[in-house]
C-alpha cells in the first residue's frame, strides 16, 4: 500500500509540474532530454544528475527543456534525476529515474606521424596542456541565454568516415575514443556554422589543427577541427549556415577531413544524436 501511495504521489507531482516527456533510457556518450510545459505558479529551476545541476531553459516561455549529457565512461546503472522547481514561491523537488546503458562503439586503428602520438618536447607538452586548459574553460562556461532559434544543420553534407565513440588506436597505442564525427572533405571545402551563436575560439592547435568553436548559449558548443583557413574571428556573431572556415588536414590527421563535435555543459557527446534530438524534440518545424 505504501508503494502505491508513493507512485500516486510522484504522478501527482509530475502532473502538477507538467512534465511533457523524458527519456527513460540513454546510452553513455549520448544526451538525454526532459521537457516541460508552462504551469501557473511554477518556476522551473534545475535537473540534478550525478551531483550536477543542469538548468531548465525555454525558447518561447511556454515550452521548457533540460539537457542531460551522459559521459562516455559512465557505467550502466539506474540514475535518479532530481527536478527542482518553485511552486507559488515554495521550493519543491521530485525525482524521476533513467537507465544508463552502454553505448555500442567500434574501434579503429590510425597511423599518423609518431610525433603526433607521444610528443617528447617539453615545449610541445606545455602547449598541449595550455590548449587543453583553455578549451575546458570555454566548455565549462555557461552563457545564460540561448542564441538558437531554428534547428541545427550539419556543417557540410558528405560521407561520414568515422563515427563518434570509436576506440582510437594511434600507431597501435590506445589513445581514448573518437570525440566527434568525421566527414569526408577535400582541401578547401566550405564549412558552415551548425547554428546561431558566438565564435569563442579561432586557433591553430597541436592535435585539432585549425579550430573554430561556437557558443550557442546555455552550455551548448559546436567544434570544427583540422581547418585550413579561418573565415571568422573570435567574438563574431554567426548565423546558421554562415561559412566559417575551409576544411583541411591540420593537426593530428591522416588526410583532409572535417571533425565535428559537440559539448553540452562541458561533456563530450555524440554530435549526430544531439542534433537529431534537438531538431526532433525541441526545434520541430524550424
Amino acid at each position: 500500500m505504501k508503494t502505491v501511495w508513493l507512485i500516486m504521489l510522484a504522478c501527482f507531482q509530475l502532473l502538477a509540474m507538467k512534465i511533457t516527456g523524458f527519456d527513460t533510457e540513454v546510452a553513455s556518450g549520448k544526451t538525454a532530454l526532459v521537457t516541460f510545459a508552462a504551469q501557473d505558479g511554477v518556476v522551473y529551476k534545475d535537473v540534478v544528475f550525478q551531483k550536477h545541476a543542469y538548468p531548465i531553459v525555454s525558447l518561447d516561455g511556454e515550452n521548457y527543456f533540460a539537457l542531460i549529457p551522459v559521459d562516455y565512461d559512465t557505467k550502466p546503472h539506474t540514475e535518479e534525476l532530481v527536478i527542482e522547481y518553485d511552486e507559488h514561491h515554495i521550493h519543491k523537488k521530485t525525482s524521476i529515474y533513467i537507465d544508463i546503458i552502454s553505448g555500442i562503439y567500434a574501434s579503429e586503428e590510425i597511423h599518423v606521424d609518431s610525433k603526433k602520438v607521444n610528443p617528447k618536447s617539453k615545449k610541445v607538452q606545455a602547449r598541449i596542456a595550455q590548449e587543453y586548459e583553455e578549451a575546458m574553460q570555454i566548455y565549462h562556461h555557461v552563457t545564460p541565454k540561448l542564441y538558437i532559434q531554428k534547428g541545427f544543420i550539419l556543417p557540410l553534407h558528405s560521407k561520414i568516415t568515422s563515427d563518434f565513440g570509436k576506440e582510437r588506436l594511434y600507431n597501435g597505442i590506445h589513445k581514448g575514443y573518437h570525440s566527434g564525427t568525421d566527414f569526408r572533405a577535400k582541401m578547401g571545402t566550405p564549412i558552415k556554422a551548425s547554428n546561431d551563436g558566438v565564435v569563442v575560439l579561432v586557433k591553430k592547435r597541436f592535435y585539432s589543427g585549425g579550430t573554430v568553436i561556437i557558443d550557442h548559449g546555455e552550455g551548448i558548443y559546436t567544434c570544427y577541427f583540422h581547418l585550413s583557413k579561418f573565415l571568422v574571428q573570435k567574438g563574431q556573431k554567426v548565423k546558421r549556415g554562415d561559412v566559417i572556415a575551409l576544411s583541411g588536414k591540420s593537426g593530428r590527421v591522416t588526410g583532409p577531413h572535417l571533425h565535428f563535435s559537440v559539448r553540452v555543459y562541458g561533456v563530450q557527446v555524440d554530435p549526430i544524436q544531439f542534433v537529431t534530438l534537438m531538431n526532433q524534440k525541441i526545434l520541430q518545424g524550424s
